[in-house]
């Protein structure tokens, strides 16, 4: 079984409901990276079509590959050579294709309800059996739906204690990951 991460940054949509294109963070690109590897991932996507914001990735993983950052956290180093810059979904699952030698199945994760969303002990079983996915995040206020339709499963989302339900990106993508690849 091989694993892929993909931390979309447009389309998602922002706290108005527009489809908007969010900024990439040094704290998302670390904290996925880390979190992915930790958990046996493949690699990591930071899909944005916007090239200013992709040229930021490129600087930012730059900084740690051969930078002082390179020197002082090798740690962050391994974690950083796995992190891709695509343009869209799209060149994400072709690449993913492409390394393993067929399409992935793609896992949706959202704060909202959803018909027909599974579980996370369900998919884990699932996962268990081999196969390659590609697990999308979405920044923002959360992927879109065309998004999360075109997914071939969407992951419940994560329930807290009470009606607060409103995670970071990097706090909701460690959950599942522990929750999908953990030993617990």
């Amino acid at each position: 079984m091989k694993f892929f991460v993909a931390l979309v940054h447009y389309p998602v949509y922002n706290r108005t409901g527009e489809v908007v294109a969010t900024a990439i963070t040094n704290l998302d690109v670390h904290d996925l990276a880390r979190a992915t590897l930790t958990y046996g991932g493949e690699a990591v996507f930071m899909v944005t079509p916007l090239e200013r914001q992709r040229w930021l990735l490129e600087r930012i993983i730059e900084h740690w590959q051969v930078g002082h950052g390179a020197q002082t956290h090798p740690n962050r180093k391994e974690a950083l050579s796995r992190v891709l810059a695509v343009e869209s979904l799209e060149e994400a699952r072709s690449m993913v294709e492409e390394l393993c030698g067929r399409p992935p199945l793609c896992i949706g994760t959202t704060a909202r309800n959803r018909p027909r969303a599974v579980g996370y002990q369900e998919l884990r079983q699932k996962m268990g059996s081999g196969g390659v996915y590609l697990i999308l995040f979405g920044t923002g206020w959360g992927l879109t739906d065309e998004t999360l339709d075109s997914c071939d499963l969407v992951l419940e989302p994560i329930s807290g204690v009470g009606k607060y339900n409103h995670l970071s990106v990097r706090s909701a993508a460690a959950v599942i990951l522990d929750r999908l690849f953990g030993r617990g």
